[in-house]
Parts: structure tokens; C-alpha cells; sequence
């Protein structure tokens, strides 16, 4: 198994070593809701009528059921992995690592703190610098959206984002000198339900 996960993760680009990965597999699997929570239990009872008449399955996971769990923890431990230190950011950046810390502190850069210190997703750098219109969409997100969350959206293709005919990501929107506003407008909506 470490043979096939060393190649899975040196085709996917990642450098860190497998055992390495798989802890951070296991602290991420930690962090979420016990494997089989009973999904009525998180409603009201009217809420759980009005979701069973619309035909929402509220019963709870059965043994053979593929664990929903998976994929957020593989892309929490990637999210993790591939994260800049303070230290990283401010070499990437060319200034002081207090600079990167203010950035943070006012939102013109993303990141979380762990057991190490801050992580800043390597979605909001660029070659040179920090991804053009950086700040007007960190404005919008809403705050205390996981840092998770802000990756699938800057990283998957939105149907209002169109280059060339095609829907890109707000990330290659952005890359490709892409007015800001639009996915600022998309960001402020992460956490809300339509």
C-alpha cells in the first residue's frame, strides 16, 4: 500500500512522504462527525416531516454504504499538505513574515491555524505573487467559511465564469486577468443555501 500511495501522491504533485500523509488522514477523519450519525437527529422534528415529504432518506447509514466521509478527508489532508507556512508565504511574497501575518489579520490573505501554526491554501498564490483580485473576493467570503470550503470554489469550474466558451475556475478567472467582481459576487454566496 505505501508503494501505490507514494505513486498516487508523486502523480498528483504532493511531496510528502506517505506515512506522513496518511497521519494526516487519520487528524482529519478525527475531525468530523461520528461515522454513523442517525442524519434525523440533526433536525426538528418538522423539519424532518417536510424533508421525508419531499423525499429526503433521513435513515441512518447502513454498514455496506460507502463511508460519505471519504472524500472531504482526502481533500482536507491535500488541503493541508499542499498549504503554505507563514514562513513560505512571506518568501513567495519577498517581504517580512509579520507582513503575511497582517494579511491574515485583515483578510487579504486566507489560512488557518493547526498545531504547527498558520496554513495559507496555495489556491491564492500566483507565480509572482498573490492571485489578481485577492482581496475583493476574500472580502466577500463570508467570514468563518472553512478554508475547505473557499478551495472547492476557487477551484471548480462555475457556469458564470466563461473564457474562450468554456466555464473555468474562479482561480483561472482570476489567473487570466478576469474581473474580480464577478467571482467576489459568487464568493459572498459560499455558505448559503439557494
Amino acid at each position: 500500500m505505501t508503494v501505490a500511495l507514494k505513486d498516487v501522491l508523486a502523480r498528483a504533485g504532493l511531496r510528502i512522504d506517505a506515512a506522513e500523509f496518511l497521519h494526516l488522514v487519520e487528524d482529519e477523519a478525527r475531525r468530523l462527525v461520528p461515522p454513523n450519525p442517525e442524519p434525523a437527529h440533526f433536525f426538528t422534528p418538522a423539519q424532518r416531516q417536510a424533508l421525508g415529504e419531499v423525499g429526503l432518506d433521513l435513515s441512518p447509514y447502513q454498514e455496506d454504504e460507502p463511508d460519505y466521509r471519504a472524500r472531504s478527508v482526502a481533500a482536507q489532508a491535500v488541503l493541508a499538505e499542499s498549504a503554505l507556512t507563514v514562513a513560505d508565504a512571506a518568501r513567495l511574497l519577498g517581504v517580512d513574515p509579520s507582513r503575511v501575518r497582517h494579511r491574515l489579520a485583515a483578510r487579504r490573505l486566507a489560512g488557518w491555524k493547526d498545531h504547527t501554526g498558520w496554513r495559507l491554501p496555495a489556491w491564492q498564490f500566483a507565480r509572482d505573487g498573490v492571485l489578481p483580485g485577492l482581496d475583493a473576493v476574500l472580502a466577500a467570503v463570508p467570514e468563518g467559511e472553512p478554508a475547505l470550503a473557499v478551495a472547492a470554489f476557487m477551484s471548480r469550474r462555475q457556469d458564470d465564469l466563461v473564457l474562450a466558451g468554456e466555464p473555468v475556475t474562479p482561480r483561472e478567472w482570476l489567473l487570466a486577468g478576469g474581473d474580480p467582481r464577478p467571482v467576489a459576487a459568487l464568493a459572498s454566496t459560499l455558505g448559503t443555501a439557494f
